[in-house]
């Protein structure tokens, strides 16, 4: 259940949500110690049929979308439409200090799921809600997911896109994994708070203010009336060192010269061009930039002829910033995934190893990856230690509240 040498050890954390966002959220505080209950109706979260529901998602002989954002957690099933579960429900909010939950206001409402409804029944709980408006407004009761609310309300998806093509559309939960680390945080300050008054309290986050947050430069600018047009196609760069090139072996670099007059003859160098140094249509930034489909071209057709392994050698060697554009096959040997601690072994027989959270501590390392649970696999050992007797869970599984 929990690990007391992690710094949330000790705490219990109700985890009402579904899909990606919440839930993620839910499993940070699980890596760092907390014991997480995944409350479930009959029909389970529909992440556990996301790989097979989506045709976004790749698919595999492996549940990997499930085990990592249910890992470490416990699974109890209540189908709160019935009076008897939401009561269970209770006993359970009573003796937890978060509950996580991301039920559209509307919904929240028909089930008496509401900070003032849980407030009543345990005045220390942290109630973290997540939504995709917001709590306020006029789409405040809308459903959010990460593709309509972070990315496209946000206006992400309209700032990534070239000139004249359309806007693209993100791989799947994105804007979900952002989104749960400022639930984390809020979460963390919400308990914080606890311990200076002793008082639960409200916290939450939404997909749009976080897609906002994401889009910050182009957002901001917005509110004071700049804007940029679409972003031009590589041969026609806005900055040819700012731009992207592929190698001879299909490979794409992204070259990022922010210090354009220190860094200009270590490119020229790089690209064994060392007379473009002096030569006066790149003299300047201002003549680079006027001329970036040219450079553009040159340094395309240079970074054409040899390997990504030359380049990156080369590149290092002279100082240059870039990056490989790496592609999703090439994560399972990347080294420095591995040596940083963001690709972690598991304790999961069939998915030996996975994605840790991006949170580092000096003072203590996240518990390994378990299995996620089994649709209510825990249901009757979380009811009993909320206090249920024997013959209160028997009663519970009777009327179809506890299936």
């Amino acid at each position: 259940m929990t690990e007391p040498g992690l710094p949330l050890a000790g705490l219990r954390v109700l985890d009402i949500s579904s899909f990606i966002a919440a839930p993620a959220a839910a499993v940070v505080l699980g890596d760092w110690g907390a014991d997480v209950i995944q409350v479930e109706g009959p029909d389970g979260d529909p992440n556990r049929r996301i790989m097979h529901d989506s045709s976004n998602y790749p698919k595999g002989a492996v549940n990997y979308p499930w085990h990592m954002d249910s890992r470490n957690k416990r699974s109890i099933v209540l189908d709160l439409k019935k009076a008897d579960a939401r009561a269970a429900l209770d006993r359970l909010i009573a003796v937890s200090d978060v509950l996580i939950c991301n039920f559209p206001p509307p919904v929240r409402d028909k089930l008496k799921l509401g900070y003032d409804d849980v407030k009543r029944v345990n005045p220390k709980l942290i109630y973290a809600s997540l939504t995709g408006y917001g709590e306020t407004g006029p789409d405040r009761d809308r459903p959010g997911f990460d593709v309509t609310a972070y990315f496209a309300r946000s206006g992400l998806l309209d700032a990534q896109r070239y000139e004249g093509g359309p806007p693209g559309v993100p791989v799947p939960a994105q804007g979900d994994r952002a989104t749960a680390m400022t639930l984390v945080s809020a979460i963390l300050m919400g308990l914080m708070q606890r311990m200076k008054t002793g008082e639960g309290s409200w916290v939450g986050t939404s997909l749009l203010g976080n897609g906002l947050w994401s889009c910050g430069v182009v957002a901001q600018a917005a509110l004071v009336g700049a804007y940029l047009p679409h972003r031009p196609p590589p041969d026609k760069p806005r900055s040819a060192l700012g731009n992207i090139y592929r190698t001879s072996d299909d490979r794409w670099l992204q070259l990022t010269i922010v210090r354009e007059d220190k860094m200009w003859p270590g490119v020229c160098e790089t690209i064994g061009r060392p007379e473009l140094v002096n030569d006066p249509r790149f003299a300047s930034v201002e003549e680079r930039r006027k001329r970036s489909g040219e450079l553009a071209t040159i340094l395309r057709e240079a970074f054409a002829s040899r390997e990504y392994e030359h380049w990156r050698k080369t590149m290092s060697e002279h100082g240059i910033t870039f990056g490989v554009i790496s592609r999703p096959q090439d994560v399972p040997d990347d080294q420095q995934a591995v040596a940083c601690g963001a690709v972690v072994d598991t304790a999961i027989a069939e998915m030996p190893k996975t994605l840790s959270n991006p949170i580092r501590l000096s003072f203590a390392e996240q518990q390994v990856a378990n299995a996620a649970p089994a649709l209510g696999q825990h249901s009757d050992e979380i009811l009993a230690e909320a206090g249920l007797s024997p013959d209160e869970i028997a009663a519970l599984h009777k009327s179809g509240a506890v299936p």
